[in-house]
């Protein structure tokens, strides 16, 4: 860590990736009056808009491992590095914000938490729905005991349009790399694991996806031992714009979130009633969230505040996503493991 003027504390951070998150992270970090960017590794990043936009410097890796300024790294980079970089971080003793997955394999992943727990570092897995203002203030109601223990919960999720063939082919498939944002959401709205799981999914828009063990339409229900219900529908072919609603009911009463607009005007005239369409994809829906991950990751370094969402969470995410891909191909419900 280093220090701005006036002896404020701040967090020197080194990025792995700079694709469309990355981009993301980047620019949050540059902006943040408590960070300060110092690295970025990525073979395509342009030294020169680095330093001008960020403040960093493009480097490998080695540099960044070797330097004991760096107190943390982003992890942004192509998934199926973060496992092996997550790793060097905690051999390193960095504060890790990883992008999720740490891994499609729930064994690999219990591997890396094992390293991260021996090392003592902080591992922050960026379930970015979980900062979302609304989300969050959801969640706080619920806690709050404002309708009563939840009884339905119901998560919609549908992307505008699918990932690319080549994303598809290592994603590891719908429930591991879309509907896993999904899965963490219900766990932190029903506050108890789910036991129960069925899943039913279709290929119904691009033949090609099922060539990959994918799908693109899928609808699982999930069931607690004390009997809640939630039910997450994903598709990824939403013409109308990027879908995102949930609805909670509770034993005395239901809470409710819209989809987000670009505004809030209303046209009605003879042709009929109309408004904006939702944002168009997750970096406009979740432009909040990813300042707020950022600013709460901070503060738990800085301040001491309560690390969530961990490597754990991600893992126990990941396990629901294996047992519903497990039920859509068998059919039939799955037990969910509980450790």
């Amino acid at each position: 860590m280093t220090s701005l003027a006036g002896g404020r504390p701040r967090v020197v951070f080194a990025q792995f990736g700079h694709g469309r998150m990355g981009k993301v992270h980047a620019r949050n970090v540059a902006h943040h009056p408590r960070a300060r960017l110092k690295y970025l590794v990525d073979p395509l990043a342009d030294p020169l808009q680095a330093a001008e936009e960020y403040g960093a410097e493009v480097v490998d890796e080695n540099r960044v491992f070797a330097d004991p300024e760096v107190a943390a790294i982003i992890v942004a980079s192509p998934s199926k590095t973060h496992a092996a970089l997550v790793e060097r971080a905690a051999h390193s003793g960095k504060a890790i914000f990883c992008e999720k997955p740490i891994d499609v394999d729930a064994t690999r992943v219990r591997a890396v938490l094992r390293t991260v727990a021996q090392m003592g570092v902080k591992l922050f897995l960026t379930f970015n729905r979980r900062f979302d203002p609304s989300f969050r203030a959801l969640h706080d109601r619920l806690r709050a005991d404002e309708i009563g223990k939840p009884q339905i919960v119901l998560l919609t999720s549908r992307d505008p349009y699918p990932p690319p063939i080549e994303i598809i082919k290592i994603s590891g498939g719908l429930f591991r790399d879309m509907m896993i944002h999904d899965f963490d959401v219900a766990r932190w709205l029903l506050d108890e694991e789910p036991v129960e799981l069925y899943a039913a999914g279709s290929c119904l828009n691009d033949p090609r996806v099922a060539e990959y063990g994918s799908l693109d339409t899928a609808v699982v229900t999930l069931r607690t031992a004390t009997g809640a219900i939630c039910v997450i529908n994903n598709a990824n072919n939403a013409t109308y714009g990027y879908d995102q609603r949930v609805e909670v009911h509770g034993e005395r009463g239901m809470l409710q979130i819209s989809n987000r607009l670009p505004d809030s005007v209303v046209s009605s005239n003879g042709d009929g009633v109309a408004h904006t369409p939702p944002r168009h994809f997750y970096i406009e829906r979740y432009a909040d969230a990813y300042r707020i991950e950022l600013d709460e990751f901070i503060a738990m370094l800085l301040d001491g505040k309560t690390l969530s969402p961990t490597g754990e969470d991600g893992l126990r995410a990941l396990v629901l996503a294996d047992c519903a891909n497990e039920s859509h191909l068998t059919r039939r419900p799955v037990a969910v493991p509980q450790s």
